[in-house]
């Protein structure tokens, strides 16, 4: 009898294992292969995409490749989303797919290598025109003299931020953060000093909203009993979204962060 029931717990436990992996959705490779080359789109009769390997490229000038795959009748895309369009339909030469919009989007594969040069690498952009900005302010408390500098530096650090394109598909477009350099001084004596990334304001803002914001700015508000007062602005590029959190520098060399009510 005990043997018996182990079999029987045995025997659950492999039926058990073995419909978890029949469940989990399995790559098609044989429909990746067929999606290779340059799609366009016959509605528009422009190109769509491009599919090399496990890539998609995008014909416009910041949108980055992203990784894809087909299970089932699912087309995924992965960049900064994992967005799913569903299949319609697809042969080697014809892929149809639903956007985010709910539309039918009808594309043929194109043997014209001409459209190659519509897939050239991409230009990172830079928020603040890739230049240094420095300011300078000087404060009078208590007769003290303070002097702040920030300074905005640009990075490589790429930021991907995500946008849907005219088409109704996900793109992810990529720009450079940038990095403050906030000093205080007190007199000749450094009261506060310390780069900033945009991870330090991870308390204040949203982690969704923090994985597509550049650290745009910081800028000089003023100054009272509490300490000396800056916006340090957090944004996402090309929108109008955007986070002004307070920072402040308090007389002992201590650091405040709120956001503004």
């Amino acid at each position: 009898m005990f043997f018996s029931s182990v079999m029987l717990l045995a025997a659950l436990i492999a039926c058990g294992s073995k419909n978890s992996q029949q469940e989990k959705p399995h790559e098609d490779l044989t429909a990746k292969k067929n999606l290779q080359g340059i799609w366009l789109d016959e509605d528009e009769d422009d190109v769509f995409f491009r599919v090399k390997g496990d890539s998609v490229y995008f014909p416009d000038s910041t949108s980055a490749p992203a990784y894809f795959r087909i299970e089932r009748d699912s087309f995924i895309i992965v960049g900064g989303n994992t967005v799913k369009y569903h299949i319609v339909k697809q042969t080697p030469h014809l892929f149809v797919f639903t956007n985010q919009n709910g539309e039918r989007v009808k594309l043929s594969k194109t043997s014209d290598t001409s459209y190659l040069e519509m897939f050239a690498p991409k230009t990172v952009q830079h928020v603040n025109q890739n230049k240094v900005l420095k300011r300078d302010t000087v404060y009078f408390h208590n007769e003290d003299k303070y002097h702040c500098y920030v300074q905005v530096n640009p990075t490589t650090y790429k930021v991907a931020v995500a946008s849907c394109n005219d088409d109704g598909v996900e793109v992810d477009n990529v720009y450079f953060d940038n990095i403050i350099n906030l000093n205080v001084y007190k007199g000749a004596s450094r009261l506060f000093s310390r780069d900033l990334r945009k991870e330090f304001f991870d308390s204040e803002v949203p982690q969704q909203f923090l994985k597509q914001a550049v650290l745009s700015d910081m800028t000089f508000l003023n100054a009272d009993a509490e300490g000396i007062h800056f916006f340090a602005i957090l944004a996402i590029p090309e929108t109008s979204i955007s986070y002004m959190v307070e920072t402040i520098v308090t007389y002992n060399g201590k650091i405040i962060k709120r956001i503004k009510k």
